[in-house]
């Protein structure tokens, strides 16, 4: 039970962190239209907006789509740290209610569990 409860409050934990993270990438990607993705370019060819951006010899990656598909991938993935952290917490949960600990720890839920 003490395994259960350690590595689900820790995975709980990190997985909390991660879905934050991922929040304030999007935030910052979504409020700066972008040109964080593009920071590393230094070419004046590139415009304001990093949705418009072209593929120039400057920037060391291809810059034509990666605004969409960061914010693509980083949808999905915040969704599914922030269903972990959920699953994860109430993993911790039942750690606690077979330790005995807990405010449904005397009651039903432990022979419901």
């Amino acid at each position: 039970h003490w395994a259960l409860l350690s590595v689900s409050l820790l995975n709980c934990l990190l997985s909390t962190a991660c879905s934050v993270g991922l929040a304030l990438a999007i935030a910052l990607t979504i409020h700066g239209r972008g040109m964080h993705l593009v920071k590393g370019c230094n070419s004046s060819a590139l415009p304001a907006d990093a949705r418009a951006a072209i593929a120039t010899n400057d920037c060391p990656f291809n810059t034509t789509r990666i605004y969409d598909t960061a914010l693509a991938l980083w949808f999905p993935s915040l969704v599914l740290a922030a269903a972990e952290a959920v699953l994860s917490g109430r993993c911790c949960l039942v750690a606690l209610i077979f330790r005995g600990i807990g405010p449904c720890a005397h009651s039903y839920g432990k022979e419901q569990v």
